[in-house]
């Protein structure tokens, strides 16, 4: 019995120790990929020539629209929040990155003016419950949408998450961010928005 709980609180500390090494190096990749990606000087954003701007998933195309609920059962479109900055975060209840990631994304609402729609990935919840609970444990106060048939999720090719897209108050995307974001990322990327 002894055996089995050494090699239990071996097995523990190894986890614990592999994903402190996963997180660290997700937050210096994020940090290498928020630098190296600067805003394109020569894009016109005019709103004469937003309608000659592409639909896409790229830094500078006009972020691809969509209709959703929100978990309080509002009807909303990414397009309603025109004139907006919006942080546009995919998510999951179950996805510790994102569990990481929420207590960031709420004071990053409180504390700045910033739109954030947070697309919960609902064909991979067990139930509207878990939601439900996680946004209250974590005092969400913000928009959470949620995905049902990964309708948003599949137009926008999500892969790791969490995942998110910054968009300007013109509709396009600013940048994107494939793994956790902090508080000081967040507010660096919104600082470089128009």
């Amino acid at each position: 019995m002894r055996k089995w709980i050494i090699i239990v609180v071996i097995i523990g500390m190894l986890g614990w120790t592999g994903w402190e090494f996963y997180t660290s190096q997700q937050e210096k990749t994020n940090i290498e990929d928020l630098e190296g990606i600067q805003a394109n000087p020569n894009a016109d954003t005019s709103d004469s020539n937003l309608a000659d701007i592409e639909e896409g998933l790229e830094k500078g195309d006009m972020a691809p629209d969509f209709e959703v609920k929100t978990i309080d059962g509002e009807t909303v479109r990414l397009s309603d929040f025109r004139g907006e900055k919006v942080m546009l975060n995919f998510w999951a209840t179950w996805c510790p990155p994102c569990r990481a990631e929420m207590p960031d994304m709420q004071k990053f609402h409180e504390n700045k003016d910033v739109t954030i729609l947070a697309v919960d990935l609902f064909d991979t919840e067990s139930k509207i419950e878990d939601v439900e609970e996680f946004i209250d444990d974590y005092g969400v106060t913000f928009k959470v949408l949620l995905d049902e048939g990964s309708t948003i999720s599949n137009k926008y090719g999500i892969q790791p998450i969490p995942t998110s897209y910054m968009i300007n108050t013109k509709g396009i995307i600013e940048n994107m961010a494939f793994g956790a974001l902090n508080y000081e990322l967040m507010v660096q990327e919104l600082d470089k928005m128009d």
